[in-house]
C-alpha cells in the first residue's frame, strides 16, 4: 500500500520535471534549436495544427532555423503563426523555404529570460511539494483507518521527503544549467 503511494509520487514528480524541461525549451537562448517552435500552432484549412505537422524544422546554422513547408499554400500561414507567437522572431521567406534568424540577446532580455526560467522552476518545486502533501495526506488516512502502524507512517514520511528532496535537487540543477545557457554569448 505504502509502496504504491511512493511509486505514484515518484511518477508524478518525474512528470513535473519533464514539464519543466518542456517549459525551459520554450525559453529562447541565443542559439537556434528546433524545439523552440514546438508549441507553435498553424491554421491549416480552418483547424490548428502543430508546426511540425505542416513542415520540417531544421537548424541552418547556430543562429538560423529553416522551415520547409510541405504545401506551398501554407507558407503565409506559417509566417503569420511565427510572427504572432510571443517568441519575438521575424521570419524571412524565400520561395518555399522560411528562414527564422535568431536575434542576438541583449543583457536585459537575458535577465528577463532568467527571471522566466526561475519562475518556471519555482512552479515545478510547488508542484512537487503539492504531490508530497497529497501522498502524506493519503498515508495519514491509512493510519486513521488503522491499516498501517505509526512507525510505518513515520518511515513512509521520511521516504517521501527523501524522494521530494531528490526531485527538488533535479529542478535546481536544471535551472542552473538553463541560467548558464542563457548567459552564454
Amino acid at each position: 500500500m505504502i509502496e504504491d503511494l511512493k511509486q505514484d509520487a515518484e511518477q508524478r514528480m518525474a512528470k513535473s520535471i519533464e514539464a519543466l524541461g518542456h517549459a525551459f525549451n520554450k525559453i529562447r537562448t541565443g542559439r537556434a534549436h528546433p524545439s523552440l517552435l514546438d508549441g507553435l500552432m498553424v491554421s491549416y484549412y480552418g483547424s490548428d495544427m502543430p508546426l511540425n505537422q505542416v513542415g520540417n524544422v531544421n537548424v541552418l546554422d547556430a543562429r538560423t532555423l529553416s522551415i520547409s513547408v510541405w504545401e506551398k499554400s501554407m507558407v503565409p500561414e506559417v509566417e503569420k503563426a511565427i510572427m504572432k507567437s510571443d517568441l519575438g522572431l521575424n521570419p524571412v521567406t524565400t520561395g518555399e523555404l522560411i528562414r527564422v534568424p535568431m536575434p542576438a540577446l541583449t543583457e536585459e532580455t537575458r535577465k528577463g529570460f532568467i527571471k522566466q526560467a526561475k519562475s518556471e522552476a519555482e512552479n515545478a518545486r510547488i508542484a512537487i511539494r503539492n504531490i508530497r502533501r497529497d501522498v502524506l495526506s493519503d498515508i495519514k488516512d491509512l493510519l486513521k483507518e488503522k491499516e498501517i502502524s505509526e512507525d510505518d507512517e513515520r518511515r513512509a514520511g521520511e521516504n517521501i521527503q527523501k524522494i521530494t528532496d531528490k526531485y527538488i535537487q533535479q529542478v535546481d540543477k536544471a535551472l542552473s544549467v538553463k541560467e548558464v545557457d542563457l548567459m552564454e554569448i
